[in-house]
């Protein structure tokens, strides 16, 4: 891809990022006034794609594309398909404190979707390693995905309405998972570190992780019951 292409489709984003700062801003509403979601929602962060990263983003994932078998390959990112292939431009991440709650709050992101304030760009994708997890996700009809890197998170891709090309990607998880997001990114992106011990001991962590999130909620349980007793 030249540099006159990979600039092209940059400008694409660069003539929208104000219908981004409004679908970003409107999601930060719902977190901020929405009553399930101001008692459930511990934190969050947001953040928009750095224009430059994003150029190296591009590079990389057409990079890696040529790379794939043909019958695996999805062509290269351009300024026709860029806003379909690229759907974290902005991006929004829910932390809450147990896995006991994450049911709630998804009842509540969907609320949005069922009355058409906002619509999914495609379904959510539940990461876990996790089989209580799994079932959990299960139930609220969301699949499964094994990360081989025990990655637990939950993405949704968010639009404004059924007929926009306008994306924000919104991850929802614990505290605990985003400890060991925030030391697996510093390992592992934007290049995947060769290290086996740290890709084992990361693989530990979540363990140890996945633990810490299990306590927690069955701490929360013992503290609903011995209220109602």
């Amino acid at each position: 891809m030249s540099s006159v292409e990979l600039e092209s489709a940059i400008s694409v984003i660069k003539e929208d990022l104000h219908s981004y700062e409004l679908l970003h801003d409107k999601f930060l509403s719902y977190i901020k006034r929405d009553p399930v979601l101001k008692e459930l929602v511990h934190s969050y962060k947001s953040r928009f794609k750095d224009l430059e990263h994003l150029k190296n983003k591009i590079s990389r994932k057409n990079l890696e594309d040529s790379l794939l078998a043909e019958e695996l390959q999805q062509g290269p990112i351009t300024e026709d398909n860029i806003k379909e292939r690229i759907t974290d431009i902005c991006g929004i991440r829910i932390l809450h404190l147990h896995i006991g709650q994450f049911e709630d709050i998804h009842k509540a992101l969907m609320k949005y979707v069922d009355n058409g304030e906002l619509a999914l760009y495609e379904p959510p994708k539940a990461y876990t390693w996790d089989p209580e997890y799994s079932k959990l996700f299960d139930e609220l009809g969301l699949t499964p995905k094994l990360k081989e890197s025990f990655y637990t998170s939950v993405h949704y891709v968010f639009k404004p309405r059924g007929d926009s090309d306008i994306t924000c990607e919104v991850q929802v998880r614990t505290l605990f998972e985003e400890v060991w997001g925030e030391i697996d990114h510093k390992f592992n992106y934007p290049e995947k570190s060769d290290s086996k011990v740290v890709q084992e001991q990361l693989k530990v962590l979540a363990r140890v992780v996945g633990a810490g999130t299990r306590l927690s909620d069955s701490i929360f349980e013992l503290s609903t019951l011995q209220s109602t007793e």
